[in-house]
């Protein structure tokens, strides 16, 4: 067989779009591209698959490799997909164990020597390949935060030859069943408390009605009245968050390289960006699409200070 096909997850903001990558071995001369709309970083994987695939004792097909990374009309970029093209060429030139790759989804980045590294955005793709019934294989290091997608089917590897034996049946690789429930969230976890405001019982007052009917609020006072402490114990008194709104806060977090854990996963975000904060930082944006501070503040507490002194154009941008 000279074709394949391997279904693999691309990163457009929140989303983790469906890509089909697709691996044709034909006579020729020698030859490898890559079309689909990628990027540098995607280009630049072929140098990387073909000395993983060899210094995993494989045989780099001498013939003209073509890949296509559909829809072609999606932007493609990191390295998630080196391993679904590394797989793609070699179940295109018979190296692996028949199976049905259609099962399976694939995400990770390869060093040289074969092994698989992090990537960006775990969550939403392992959300996405629960909703595909797909089991999805990714490198080991992603396998905490995307464990935490209930009824998600993760495969976590830290090799690329550890897909042959696998496939062939010889060493099964275990299912990832890690599983985060609300009730292991505990008092000692929330750092701010409100029992550490002295006094002020109008304010607490306020945040009381806020927190439990959703409101906005509006502190004025001199500096030094105890606004900003106030406004930091907010979250602690909201709802408790369902799984659902913490897998959302999760993922938005995974995507824009902000440390989560499990103990933290239930605590609800508190963002307070500086006055001098850009619109794009606020509002979030880019030519890659990365979140803002309103964004990172979903679910959560969005805090800002010195309201005033902000620029009257990211409130402006803000409410677009």
């Amino acid at each position: 067989m000279s074709l394949s096909c391997v279904y693999s997850r691309a990163r457009i903001g929140l989303e983790s779009p469906l890509v089909s990558v697709e691996v044709h071995l034909a006579n020729g001369l020698p030859a490898f591209n890559i079309v689909g709309l990628p990027e540098a970083s995607v280009k630049e994987s072929k140098d990387r698959v073909r000395s993983a695939i060899i210094n995993c004792g494989y045989e780099f097909p001498a013939k003209r490799i073509t890949v296509n990374l559909a829809p072609a009309d999606l932007p493609k970029e990191g390295g998630r997909f080196d391993l679904p093209i590394a797989v793609g060429i070699l179940a295109a030139s018979e190296q692996l164990p028949p199976v049905d790759l259609s099962q399976y989804e694939f995400a990770g980045e390869l060093a040289l020597s074969g092994e698989l590294r992090a990537i960006v955005g775990e969550i939403p793709v392992a959300m996405a390949s629960s909703q595909s019934k797909r089991t999805l294989i990714i490198p080991i290091q992603n396998t905490e935060q995307a464990s935490w997608v209930k009824q998600a089917k993760i495969h976590a590897i830290s090799h690329l030859t550890q897909l042959f034996p696998h496939f062939a049946g010889q060493q099964v690789l275990p299912l990832v069943t890690e599983q985060i429930m609300a009730e292991e969230l505990t008092e000692s976890e929330q750092s701010l408390d409100m029992s550490d405001v002295m006094g002020q019982p109008l304010a607490k007052r306020a945040l009381e009605i806020a927190a439990s009917g959703g409101h906005n609020l509006l502190f004025i006072g001199p500096p030094g009245t105890g606004k900003t402490m106030l406004a930091s114990r907010l979250a602690g008194i909201l709802p408790p968050m369902t799984e659902d709104e913490a897998l959302q806060v999760a993922a938005i977090q995974s995507i824009s390289h902000q440390g989560i854990t499990r103990k933290s996963w239930f605590t609800r975000p508190f963002r307070a960006p500086h006055h001098t904060a850009s619109s794009a930082a606020l509002v979030g944006g880019g030519s890659q699409p990365k979140p803002g501070e309103i964004t990172l503040a979903h679910n959560g507490v969005l805090f800002l200070d010195e309201l005033p002194e902000f620029e009257r154009k990211v409130f402006q941008e803000g409410t677009v």
